[in-house]
């Protein structure tokens, strides 16, 4: 897998792996354990969970700069692991949010979320610039050897980065089991049975048990008592219920914690793998007469140009496929028979389909190069929005079939009406299916795109732009949450995403020639 690529790329990857391991672990359960532990209403948390995704790349903008003006990529790296280190710690202590404490206590969870995204804005982009310098280095050594072997190694830019992203998800794979399992374990171990649906009505019990409806009261004695709790003394079952239940999640947050320690020690003993730009640069001592600085000057804004124009694109992705932690979690909740699964568990899905499916996508586009049909970065991104448009398409028609109302309305039905209008997990997966193979297409050569193009001086802000993109779309997520519970009919928000996807398609083929010169 790695052969003929730079030697640096493994360790790369293995690094990168261990952080998005751990990040994993949280990112599987967020937006669930703010619910569970303090009680929020899905667009709540939901907005909570929108501006820390969002703040994750937008502060990779910032690490960008620092790393970009510092020249000291490696540092930078190194000092967002032990921030988002930090981060975890905080998360990870267990204490009961009540009525006297939540005041304090949601606040320092969320600057534990900032810590955690300050961190990662200093890793994430930063390592990618490493990763495109390699390639830089790599074509540079190969041009000395002529034409053709420039040629071999500029194409296996876009299979390095395939093969970078593969390791994201073999962590990815692994972390969503963590924490459901560990939150099952300590139910257990305490005599009791984990229900999705219980954290929601233990506090509305607790907070206003005089205005629940027959039906809450009549669900939440039914779940309690199925679920091991003493229903004779329900406010203190309740009670009890939601501190076991989500100290099992914050145990899990220890195993990020160790993840971070990990990919620190894998970069450090690594680190003399990968480049040094500030020591390159020093040894060039280049004159350029006015016209050639001009003519650079022109290239580059023309590649920013377009850096920019792809950026615009992908911010419509990233809205559509973030709903995998958002509004998708909730449709795997509320909608999908995973009685036999935790929620959060489909998560798992995703980078289960990217490890499978990179290589043989890396195939199909080998295949095709060999038969003189390659298809450029542009097209690919392209048919990754039409590909995901087709997840959306799928889960419209099922709603309509369905008849699904809003999520608002289904929760207020009776458990047995609830599970009658289920949808089978097939579902559910064929969506991650599709999902993923657009993901396949756009994110990892996205990113080789932009190390394409962007001139050597700004890789670390450039990386850091294309992670500000995937900000954006973050930002507009919790509005899937506000669409699949308004909406009168669930088809509708499913239809406003594939809208936008159809329509990204259409403007990037519309750019496909001029990006494809820019990118020469």
């Amino acid at each position: 897998m790695f052969k003929g690529h730079p030697k640096g790329l493994l360790a790369a990857a293995l690094s990168n792996m261990g952080e998005r391991f751990g990040y994993y672990i949280m990112n599987a359960v967020l937006v669930l354990f703010l619910c569970s532990k303090f009680g929020l209403g899905e667009g709540t948390a939901g907005t909570i969970y929108s501006f820390f995704y969002a703040g994750i790349y937008l502060l990779s903008l910032v690490g960008g700069i620092i790393a970009d003006r510092t020249q000291n990529y490696k540092g930078t790296i190194k000092t967002g692991l032990v921030i988002m280190a930090s981060g975890y710690v905080l998360l990870s202590i267990p204490i009961l949010a009540t009525s006297g404490n939540i005041g304090w206590l949601l606040p320092l969870t969320c600057f534990a979320l900032f810590l955690i995204a300050f961190g990662n804005g200093l890793f994430k982009g930063n390592l990618q610039a490493i990763v495109g310098q390699m390639y830089d280095n790599f074509e540079a050594e190969a041009a000395k050897k002529g034409p053709q072997a420039l040629a071999e190694a500029k194409d296996k830019r876009d299979s390095g980065f395939q093969i970078f992203y593969v390791f994201i998800n073999v962590g990815g794979l692994i972390a969503p089991f963590v924490a459901p399992l560990l939150r099952e374990w300590w139910l257990e171990t305490n005599g009791m049975v984990y229900n999705a649906q219980l954290p929601a009505l233990c506090h509305e019990f607790i907070n206003n048990a005089a205005g629940m409806s027959a039906q809450a009261l009549e669900n939440l004695n039914s779940m309690m008592a199925a679920a091991g709790g003493c229903i004779s003394d329900m406010s203190s079952a309740c009670q009890n219920y939601l501190q076991i239940f989500n100290e099992g999640i914050h145990y899990s947050f220890i195993a990020s914690v160790a993840a971070m320690c990990i990919s620190l020690v894998i970069f450090f003993i690594s680190q003399k793998k990968f480049p040094t730009p500030a020591k390159k640069e020093a040894v060039k001592g280049v004159e350029y007469t006015a016209e050639e600085k001009a003519a650079m000057a022109k290239e580059i804004k023309q590649r920013m140009y377009a850096l920019f124009a792809v950026l615009g694109i992908v911010i419509f992705f990233w809205f559509s496929f973030h709903q995998n932690g958002m509004s998708l979690s909730f449709f795997a909740r509320d909608f999908v028979d995973s009685s036999a699964v935790a929620p959060e568990v489909w998560q798992a899905i995703n980078p289960f389909f990217v490890i499978v499916l990179t290589p043989v996508i890396m195939a199909l586009f080998a295949a095709l190069a060999r038969r003189g049909k390659e298809i450029s970065t542009p097209k690919k991104i392209a048919i990754g929005m039409f590909i995901a448009a087709c997840a959306y398409i799928l889960l419209m028609v099922v709603a309509m079939v369905q008849g699904y109302p809003s999520g608002d309305e289904f929760r207020g039905l009776s458990d047995a009406v609830k599970m009658a209008m289920k949808s089978s997990p097939v579902v559910l997966i064929a969506t991650y299916f599709f999902l993923t193979v657009a993901e396949l297409f756009i994110s990892p050569l996205g990113l080789s795109f932009v190390s394409k193009i962007a001139p050597r001086h700004l890789q670390g802000i450039c990386q850091g732009l294309w992670l500000t993109a995937t900000a954006i779309g973050n930002l507009f997520i919790a509005l899937g949450v506000t669409m699949l519970n308004t909406f009168p009919q669930q088809w509708m928000c499913w239809a406003v995403f594939a809208g936008f996807c159809l329509i990204s398609m259409g403007v990037m083929l519309g750019m496909v020639k001029w990006l494809e010169r820019v990118a020469k």
